[in-house]
């Protein structure tokens, strides 16, 4: 019978550094969630789809690099997309180029609602993310953000690759 390798455990260090990893994992999308839910009714994931369309050329987008930019599979997006069609925020249609693919589109009522929202979100994202870090501690945390992303799913895009689909929101 063979014997199994003894199992590489964590140091003192690494397990401090795993559960500061873990609380900020569960703690943050939660806050980032209330936040919106109370000043906008619509949870992180929806705005993070009406966020993707509102900086699309023509605030319209393939459903599939929309599911890449809100890190949500296919299935989850549809969903999301049919609640946000049936408030009047986003349209669907197939796509002309393909129509094997399925555009989405960012209605008026739609960027209404991003212009609406975006401030006190970004405050939010500024409080709880941002002020407490140093500019080079920004750089180190989307560095590793990057790193352990790539780890954990190797085949999907880097956000900085879905970015560059799409245009900076508007000034």
């Amino acid at each position: 019978m063979d014997e199994l390798p003894e199992p590489r455990w964590l140091d003192a260090e690494e397990r401090e550094t795993w559960f500061a990893v873990t609380s900020l994992v569960a703690r943050l999308p939660g806050a980032l969630d209330a936040q919106l839910q109370r000043d906008a009714g619509i949870s992180h994931f929806e705005y993070e789809v009406l966020a993707g369309l509102s900086m699309a050329p023509g605030r319209t987008m393939r459903m599939s690099v929309l599911a890449d930019f809100a890190e949500g599979s296919l299935p989850r997006l549809s969903q999301v997309v049919g609640r946000l069609e049936s408030r009047g925020l986003v349209t669907r249609r197939p796509d002309p180029a393909d129509g094997r693919f399925t555009l989405a589109t960012l209605t008026d009522d739609g960027w209404t609602k991003v212009v609406a929202t975006a401030p006190g979100h970004v405050a939010e994202v500024r409080r709880l993310v941002f002020d407490p870090l140093t500019k080079a501690q920004q750089r180190q945390f989307r560095a590793i953000g990057e790193r352990i992303a790539r780890a954990v799913d190797p085949g999907r895009p880097s956000p900085s690759t879905v970015f560059s689909e799409i245009d900076p929101p508007p000034a």
